[in-house]
């Protein structure tokens, strides 16, 4: 019994939503029958030929038992109603797994009204934003999420794109120093999975190819990468860098990133860099 909800576990292993419904339905019926609810106390030896639900596994000279007419027989020290009308409409909110079954949550009498209306009213107001019925909310909700992720495969599809141009534009644009291009940018409005996708690119479309680059979009970022069979350590490069800007990163041999605490002196740090490895 908890401050907004009450909740009893199950020891089953298996519990439907068919079944959930079933024993809500089945539960109001018998509160609005208005069935009494009686206690007596019996012996452990009377108690075993009644029919109890469960019987206690601690013994005792009398146990106390509550008897819904005609419906349930059980033995419980709690508190409880005179009839089952007292209780007021049942509403079973949650179902969830647990190490030894399931655990329902549920509430009652007023508090049933309560979270009904409280889910009503979200639902209605979900409803308005997405122009459509109450009853047709999922549905809708399901049709958002489809179009949400055709959006964001088609944004990538799209960054790839731009990616691939981008890395030809750079790499037209960048002169070879003994054998290798060294392109060095850095970003004011693209973000780090940009800066990523780009080093793949660069790194991919050319054998030549180190690439140190960077965003001040957001949350600043680096990413070094070369291309394989490039001699350097992006890893340890990335290291160096950082204990210079300050900040966390790593890598491996052929790629790296890391997010710098300083950017005022981004640009000049990596093209001190990209100068002293040209040699």
């Amino acid at each position: 019994m908890g401050a907004e909800s009450c909740s009893i576990d199950l020891d089953t292993k298996n519990l439907s939503a068919a079944q959930v419904e079933s024993a809500e339905a089945l539960a109001n019926d018998v509160v609005m029958e208005n069935r009494a609810v009686s206690i007596r106390f019996v012996t452990q030896e009377e108690a075993r030929g009644l029919g109890l639900r469960k019987i206690p596994p601690v013994e005792r000279d009398q146990l106390r038992l509550i008897e819904v007419d005609d419906f349930d027989l059980t033995a419980c020290g709690g508190t409880h109603v005179v009839s089952t009308g007292q209780i007021g409409s049942i509403l079973l909110r949650k179902i969830e797994k647990t190490r030894q079954g399931w655990r329902v949550e549920f509430v009652c009498g007023k508090r049933a009204v309560a979270a009904a209306r409280r889910d009503y009213t979200v639902l209605a107001e979900s409803a308005g934003l997405l122009s459509s019925h109450v009853w047709d909310i999922a549905q809708q909700i399901r049709k958002v999420q489809d179009e949400s992720r055709a959006s964001r495969r088609e944004r990538e599809r799209l960054m790839e794109e731009l990616a691939d141009l981008y890395a030809t534009r750079l790499l037209g644009e960048t002169v070879q120093h003994n054998g290798r291009k060294f392109v060095v940018r850095i970003f004011p409005d693209r973000d780090l999975t940009f800066i990523k996708l780009l080093a793949q690119r660069l790194t991919r479309q050319s054998g030549i190819v180190v690439a140190f680059l960077g965003t001040t979009s957001g949350q600043p970022a680096l990413v070094f990468a070369q291309s394989a069979g490039q001699p350097f350590d992006m890893g340890a490069l990335m290291q160096e860098m950082l204990a210079r800007l300050g900040g966390r990163g790593g890598g491996s041999k052929d790629m790296a990133q890391g997010g710098p605490a300083q950017i005022e002196a981004l640009e000049a740090a990596l093209s001190d860099l990209a100068a002293r490895l040209r040699g």
